[in-house]
């Protein structure tokens, strides 16, 4: 259960008490919740040293989601995206270890379902720290030997989630393919602005909560947040892996929501993230 990202002005003097050095914002957030998404990663390949730092910043059960690149996923469009996946991979995403949660990958709004090329790209990902080290070890020469790291500090699993923004994902076949390929369809909460796939497709459920009425900026109501904790403790009770992440950042409701969320389920016993 948490935010997307954590490093936002608005927060500070808010969720973040006064005077909270910039630089203990993810301990603090760590403190109150039990997961974040990376999306700093979305923009550009960060650095080995960066995640290091962010891993040691947080608990042992504290989770990282990582959203991949949008060079991958909005410019390359996922196509011919091995080179662009080993650069990715070799950039420090392994150096996050057992805290290493599901990868999401973003789809522009443009981008309509294509059976072949999401087949394609599919089978390039790994699904494996060692996996993982393997790709990584392909990365080009934008990455020199400090900013890379090929080796995996824990053998693991790597689950990845995938949040599609076309309605031609609203199919039966965009459906099977993630189910063959073990692939979580984000179920996105946009008020209205993109169509939500309220589908489970793996045993990762993953959501995004954008905002309830108002994208980005509008925060959840003790209703919404109440439906929310049900259908997340549905999905657990059906052993199923659930990620839960607000991305309502705009005016701070984000961390005051996840919270919230947290509280619900932890008062039924129930855990997801």
């Amino acid at each position: 259960m948490g935010t997307s990202g954590w490093r936002y002005p608005s927060w500070r003097g808010d969720f973040y008490p006064a005077g909270l050095r910039q630089r203990d914002e993810l301990a603090y957030l760590a403190r109150e919740l039990n997961g974040v998404e990376l999306n700093g990663s979305f923009y550009s390949l960060q650095r080995p040293s960066s995640y290091t730092s962010w891993a040691e910043q947080v608990p042992d059960d504290f989770v990282f989601a990582v959203k991949g690149g949008r060079f991958i996923t909005h410019m390359r469009r996922l196509a011919e995206a091995q080179p662009a996946l080993a650069n990715f991979f070799a950039s420090g995403v392994l150096a996050l270890g057992a805290k290493l949660g599901p990868v999401l990958w973003q789809l522009p709004a443009s981008l309509p379902f294509d059976e072949q090329l999401l087949g394609d790209f599919f089978a390039l990902l790994p699904r494996t720290t060692e996996a993982a080290g393997e790709l990584a070890t392909l990365h080009d020469a934008k990455l020199t030997e400090e900013r890379s790291l090929t080796t995996p500090l824990v053998s693991a699993p790597i689950r990845h989630a995938l949040e599609p923004r076309h309605d031609s994902f609203n199919s039966l076949e965009a459906r099977d393919l993630l189910q063959r390929n073990d692939i979580a369809m984000v179920i996105s909460d946009s008020a209205g602005t993109w169509p939500t796939f309220d589908v489970v497709t793996a045993d990762l459920v993953y959501v995004r909560l954008h905002g309830d009425t108002e994208l980005y900026r509008s925060g959840y109501s003790p209703a919404a947040l109440d439906h929310w904790a049900a259908r997340a403790r549905g999905w657990a009770d059906e052993g199923l892996d659930v990620h839960v992440y607000f991305d309502n950042d705009a005016r701070g409701h984000a961390p005051h929501d996840a919270r919230a969320l947290l509280g619900l389920l932890r008062q039924g016993q129930e855990h997801p993230r």
